[in-house]
């Protein structure tokens, strides 16, 4: 848990598709008031190449205005500081390349979060920032390359979707030509409306309030302000009003309204659009503005304890599993069982949870084949989208999926990883004392570490008691032996 007392500074860095964003708050009574917030326009969204590899000028734009965010927050703990990345770090395909040189610029981790970890974050910062009250709200936030949808209630989301949709890629795609035509515009709505209508059903008529955040609707909301539009909702006629002026002007560089930044000059034709559909699929009429937003949600995110986010993260694996039809009775004991054994190696207790999660859904590729079901899980767990977690946190449950039954060598580039080492052991001996699907007694075992090597300790009588879990304990630790490693089996 954060040591949170008054007037504790918080930072939150969103690593959005168009914008970089730092936001700074002084916690106060339980709420946060900003300090300082800083913003530019990257535009990382716009520079993803025909292999979806982010361009040179795209990595140089970021790590720069990363630097600049890290001298600002120089002095911060690391515990009191979150960054995160969004779509465009979803989809690039050398991400994990720009991950590594911006952490070092930045001076804190970077953890790239999952469409659903979005938009849960951005419903906390939407919710934090409105009156309290019991409306069913329907929040909706355009971004460069992502649109999340939630339904949420007080400070719960319960219905999230993030689609690959928003102002830069459908500026990209639909307005390519640079002009706002009459068919550019109906070619982009109708894109838009054909993603959105695998959802509709799930939103529509589910909602009291709907509320928009963020991205477009913040530079649409700025620009009908500036013609003398109310300031705190847009209306669905308003974006035909705009639509025409865009229409009229013809091209972005030919746009001159008050309220129309130049950072969203060049990606108002696809938000626009964008929007427009969001209104006509989800029947909305009168869209709210939002002060809340991610960098918001994140820092909220932050009061909570470490507890809390654990109980998140195990509630959204607990659902993939039952989803995928696992013994959610067997899948405890394994729990119990890898948790002992890692415990016993006097290992790194931060990693226990991601242990746990891989124990709780390690057969949920069973859904799919009892054979290779490892790498059936491992890819689920490597392609969903889950609350509360990292893709890092995911890959690395997946992993220990991939790895708990069969041989090694499928891992063998990971076994620098003493922490991996040691938690796929755990999960793989677990696996074997629970091949009956019954929670064996554990007290007359114990197992030891010594750098590369494991000692496995069993009563002579438990060894007789239990020939078939002892004949799996031989065959593990000639899987060990091929990787360099020793798993010894003894009897006392």
């Amino acid at each position: 848990m954060l040591n949170i007392t008054h007037d504790t500074q918080l930072a939150a860095v969103d690593l959005g598709s168009n914008s970089f964003r730092l936001e700074i708050g002084r916690v106060v009574d339980g709420q946060i008031l900003r300090v300082d917030y800083l913003k530019e326009a990257v535009r990382q969204g716009g520079d993803l190449d025909e292999e979806r590899n982010l361009k040179p000028q795209a990595f140089e734009r970021g790590l720069k205005c990363l630097a600049r965010f890290g001298e600002r927050l120089k002095g911060f703990p690391a515990e009191h500081v979150r960054a995160v990345a969004t779509q465009t770090l979803r989809e690039a395909t050398n991400s994990a390349d720009f991950i590594k040189q911006a952490q070092k610029v930045l001076g804190y981790p970077i953890e790239i979060i999952s469409g659903v970890e979005e938009a849960r974050l951005i419903y906390q910062g939407v919710s934090r920032m409105l009156p309290q009250s019991d409306e069913k709200r329907l929040v909706v936030d355009i971004g460069g390359r992502s649109t999340e949808f939630i339904l949420g209630q007080h400070f719960k989301a319960n219905v999230t979707e993030s689609l690959r949709l928003g102002s830069v890629g459908w500026s990209q795609k639909y307005f390519a030509d640079g002009q706002f035509s009459e068919r550019n515009f109906e070619r982009a709505e109708i894109a838009a409306e054909s993603i959105i209508d695998m959802i509709a059903n799930r939103y529509v008529g589910q909602s009291e309030v709907a509320y928009g955040a963020s991205g477009t609707v913040g530079a649409v909301a700025d620009v009908l302000a500036g013609a003398g539009f109310a300031t705190d909702r847009i209306e669905r006629a308003q974006l035909d009003w705009l639509k025409q002026i865009l229409v009229k002007a013809k091209s972005a560089d030919r746009l001159n309204m008050e309220g129309l930044k130049d950072d969203r000059r060049a990606v108002i034709g696809g938000g626009l659009s964008v929007l427009i559909a969001v209104f006509d699929t989800l029947k909305i009429d009168t869209l709210k503005v939002a002060n809340g937003a991610l960098r918001h949600g994140v820092l909220y995110d932050m009061l909570s304890s470490d507890n809390a986010a654990e109980d998140l993260r195990t509630i959204s694996i607990t659902r993939l599993c039952k989803q995928f039809g696992v013994e959610m009775d067997h899948a405890n004991n394994v729990s119990k069982v890898a948790l002992y054994f890692y415990d016993a190696m006097q290992a790194c207790d931060s990693h226990k949870p991601l242990l746990h999660w891989a124990a709780l859904s390690h057969e949920i590729g069973w859904a799919i084949s009892h054979t290779d079901c490892n790498k059936h899980g491992a890819y689920i767990l490597d392609n969903t989208e889950l609350m509360g977690f990292a893709q890092s946190e995911l890959h690395a449950i997946s992993l220990l999926v991939l790895g708990h039954q069969g041989k090694l060598r499928k891992l063998a580039a990971d076994f620098d990883n003493q922490d991996l080492v040691c938690q796929l052991m755990a999960l793989r001996l677990a696996v074997i004392f629970c091949h009956s699907r019954r929670l064996p007694t554990l007290k007359h075992l114990q197992l030891t570490r010594h750098k590369q090597q494991f000692v496995l300790t069993l009563s002579s009588q438990w060894a007789s008691q239990h020939p078939q879990t002892y004949y799996l304990l031989e065959e593990e630790s000639l899987l060990w032996q091929k990787l360099g490693w020793q798993f010894q089996v003894t009897t006392q």
